[in-house]
Parts: C-alpha cells; sequence; structure tokens
C-alpha cells in the first residue's frame, strides 16, 4: 500500500507540469534560450528539468505559441524563443484562469480550514 509521500509526489508532478507553462511563457516576453530559462525559473522557485522544459518549449512553438531563432555568432549555437503575438494573448487568458483557480481554492482551503477549527 502507498504511504501519503508517494501519493503527494504524484499529484506534485500533475501539478508542476501545469504550471510550468505558465512559468515558461511568463518568462519569454524577451527572448531566451532553453539553459537560461531553467535558470531563471529555477531562480524564482519553479524547477524543471532541461529534459521536461526542451520538448515542452518545441510544442509551445508548433503550435504557434513561440518564435524561435537561432544566434550562431557565438562559439556554441543557441536557439532562442520568444513569446509570439498569439502566445502574448494566449498568456493574458492563461493568468486570468489561473488567477481565477487560485481565488477560487483559497476560498475552499480558507472554508475548510475554518470548518477545522469551528469543530474544536
Amino acid at each position: 500500500m502507498a504511504d501519503a509521500n508517494e501519493h503527494l509526489d504524484k499529484i506534485m508532478q500533475e501539478l508542476r507540469r501545469g504550471t510550468i507553462t505558465i512559468g515558461a511563457l511568463s518568462q519569454l516576453s524577451e527572448p531566451q534560450y532553453g539553459y537560461s530559462l531553467v535558470t531563471m525559473l529555477s531562480d524564482k522557485g519553479i524547477h524543471v528539468e532541461p529534459g521536461t522544459l526542451y520538448p515542452l518549449l518545441r510544442r509551445l512553438e508548433k503550435q504557434g505559441l513561440l518564435e524561435s531563432k537561432w544566434d550562431t555568432n557565438e562559439s556554441r549555437p543557441r536557439k532562442y524563443y520568444l513569446l509570439s503575438k498569439t502566445g502574448k494573448e494566449v498568456f493574458d487568458l492563461l493568468v486570468t484562469e489561473w488567477k481565477t483557480i487560485a481565488s477560487s481554492l483559497d476560498q475552499i482551503i480558507e472554508n475548510k480550514e475554518g470548518e477545522k477549527h469551528g469543530d474544536d
């Protein structure tokens, strides 16, 4: 039988999967290459593995939310990603949805916490 930590790990993995998309889009109003994005997100408390981020960036580009351009001026060519016009619109909508969901969850959690303290 699985213990609480095993359940928590699986649920947190599912939760992170959705938040990483919003986190990545939030940092791409200026061009970033993959590893710089991993570092920026990590510095802000969103830990994402490069093996998770790179496929996400490719998928978002394929969906038309990101544009990319190779910089070959340095010794190591890097692919830079930037929000497209559609990507900016989608990001704004996602932020609105996120805030609505977070607000609703905050209310549910606060009510549940209030019920706990009311039972004492």
